[in-house]
């Protein structure tokens, strides 16, 4: 994996550690938002890694924005995760990691339609 890009480090390390959450949320029998938190999770550096390898400036801009909606989702997942407890389990470190991608993913897209 390539270490010169944050975005992609960043995602790619939140995949792992949403892989590494989805097992003791799975042991608690929460089983539908666990799974769709590992869905929207590792969807955000797969689609960063296509956005890399785009066809062109807009398809890469497009697979950018499936990233940020996927992160949005995510966060979404981890606050309803927190708020309904469910699970006891402290996912303060989850929901940073996934608003610090959001702010980048964003701020690539930004930049990128401006130039």
């Amino acid at each position: 994996m390539k270490t010169d890009n944050i975005i992609l480090t960043k995602t790619f390390e939140f995949s792992l550690s949403i892989v590494q959450l989805y097992s003791p949320l799975f042991e608690n029998k929460e089983y539908v938002l666990s799974k769709q938190l590992l869905r929207s999770a590792t969807s955000i550096c797969a689609n960063v890694e296509e956005a890399i390898a785009g066809q062109s400036r807009k398809d890469s801009i497009s697979k950018m924005i499936i990233a940020s909606k996927e992160a949005r989702e995510s966060l979404y997942w981890l606050r309803l995760l927190q708020k309904s407890q469910l699970v006891k389990h402290d996912f303060t470190s989850y929901l940073n990691q996934a608003e610090e991608i959001v702010r980048i993913i964003t701020a690539i897209v930004k930049s990128s339609q401006l130039s």
